[in-house]
């Protein structure tokens, strides 16, 4: 995490305790249900909790850091050891515009070709029609 938007992605300013612990969970690869069975909790308990609509006491927020494999201060407030900041989707518009520019060069060319090809073939028919003349 060298780059500056990325050390502060799950920030206080940027990301909320139930961002932070939903993102550690995916990364855990768990789902709510495993993480709440685990945590001995109900899974409303924990969509609470990820909707920052209630928060764990000590006792879960120390389990929680340790099954996801976080630090606690991470959780509370996005600074030490946590996940690292989500990778962003290469932009599909981005690739389109460069596949429809080749497109266009293409047609471009193969335009130039034809214009070319006929050209050439107009010589060619009148070299063939035309009759030699015997010197």
């Amino acid at each position: 995490m060298e780059d500056g938007a990325e050390t502060n992605w799950y920030s206080e300013a940027n990301a909320t305790f139930g961002d932070r612990l939903a993102a550690a969970r995916d990364a855990a690869g768990m789902n709510q249900a495993e993480l709440a069975k685990r945590l001995g909790v109900k899974v409303k308990t924990l969509r609470g909790w990820e909707n920052d609509l209630a928060e764990p006491r000590a006792n879960r927020l120390q389990m929680l850091a340790g099954l996801l494999n976080v630090s606690i201060v991470w959780l509370l407030t996005g600074e030490g050891d946590g996940v690292d900041a989500p990778v962003e989707p290469a932009d599909p518009n981005s690739d389109s515009r460069d596949l429809l520019l080749e497109i266009r060069q293409l047609r471009t060319e193969a335009y130039n070709l034809a214009e070319r090809l006929g050209h050439v073939e107009k010589r060619l028919r009148v070299l063939v029609t035309t009759p030699k003349v015997d010197q």
